[in-house]
């Protein structure tokens, strides 16, 4: 069976010879062809590149169509990103400098037309080509209630979400639902086939319950009413969110779930049972310092907690590039050992 199939399979309940395995490997591109990383991430033949290469060598199953986060800022008209040897790009100048610049900003008609568009269909087109029928490719989202940090910075989003004024804030994420609903569309049409919904303030962890289901649980539903729930996956950054899959199952129809590391695994594989897919996310952050026996046992754990019952994929959050080479190899070996069915 091909890497898509066993996903298929998985989510469907039906046989599969093991578990999927998800390794996100990104700014890893840009060593793997020698480029900066201001260079890797200039053009979408790169990137594509890239993760074509780290699947190749590694073996896991999944590709990503994703640059940086900041590259949803862009097509807002952020003009700058700061780009680091060591970290994730980030955007290096805020969209939103004060409230007046909310009545101001403008969601493109249509984003594939946007010039910051274009790196991004060509990485889709030659993933689509390669990746087609074979492997996962991925698309990161971010929800409408979490896009705001990327555009005003995440202290002037805490502030106006919680002291408002609210029709300003409504505003603002009304406007950023919009964009979300035109992305989603534009990665579907472009190929990808699985689509992570990064909505951190739908974890209780950043909102509490009142304020999810008043504010986050009704955000979510606009942003997601118009395209349906089909192959999205729920993930809050590594936030933990047990205490709303429920709420989440039953309100969105979105029943593939990436638990937190900081999460109790078998609690939620206990929540969503039959109903969907189960994602164990192994401590990638913990993986800098952890030797190759740490990291096969933790493995281990993760696939012995989640795997009885089928309905289980190990994944990974968005592997530092401090990681040593070794620990890579060892969780897909240690992967592909413990969450084999044979």
């Amino acid at each position: 069976m091909t890497p898509i199939q066993i996903l298929d399979a998985t989510i469907r309940g039906l046989p599969a010879p093991r578990i999927p395995v998800f390794c996100n490997l990104l700014d890893q591109g840009a060593r793997e062809l020698g480029l900066t990383q201001q260079a890797y991430y200039a053009k979408g033949e790169h990137v594509a590149e890239g993760q074509l290469k780290m699947r190749s060598r590694y073996g896991y199953d999944n590709v990503w169509s994703l640059f940086y986060v900041g590259k949803e800022a862009e097509l807002l008209g952020c003009n700058k990103i700061q780009f680091s040897e060591s970290g994730a790009p980030n955007v290096a100048d805020f969209v939103i400098k004060d409230y007046d610049d909310i009545a101001k900003l403008e969601v493109p008609d249509d984003i594939t037309a946007h010039p910051a568009w274009e790196e991004t269909a060509k990485c889709l087109t030659i993933l689509r080509e390669e990746a087609v029928g074979k492997y996962p490719i991925c698309a990161y989202l971010t929800a409408s209630t979490t896009l705001p940090s990327l555009l005003m910075g995440m202290d002037k989003w805490l502030e106006l979400l919680l002291t408002g004024p609210n029709d300003v804030r409504d505003e603002l994420v009304r406007k950023c639902s919009d964009f979300f609903q035109k992305q989603i569309a534009a990665y579907r049409a472009g190929g990808a086939t699985v689509l992570i919904y990064s909505s951190p303030f739908g974890s209780p962890y950043f909102v509490d319950m009142k304020r999810f289901h008043n504010f986050s649980l009704p955000w979510m539903k606009r942003d997601l009413e118009a395209g349906g729930t089909a192959n999205v996956i729920y993930y809050c950054g590594m936030a933990p969110f047990n205490k709303v899959i429920e709420d989440v199952i039953q309100n969105l129809a979105i029943t593939t779930h990436y638990i937190s590391p900081l999460a109790d695994l078998a609690e939620a594989k206990n929540i969503i049972g039959s109903r969907g897919l189960t994602c164990g996310v192994i401590d990638d952050i913990k993986m800098i310092n952890w030797t190759a026996e740490e990291t096969r046992a933790e493995v281990k754990r993760l696939c012995e907690t989640g795997k009885p019952g089928g309905r289980f994929l190990l994944g990974t959050g968005l592997m530092p590039s401090e990681i040593p080479e070794a620990n890579i190899t060892a969780l897909i070996n240690a992967a592909f050992e413990y969450g084999s069915y044979s």
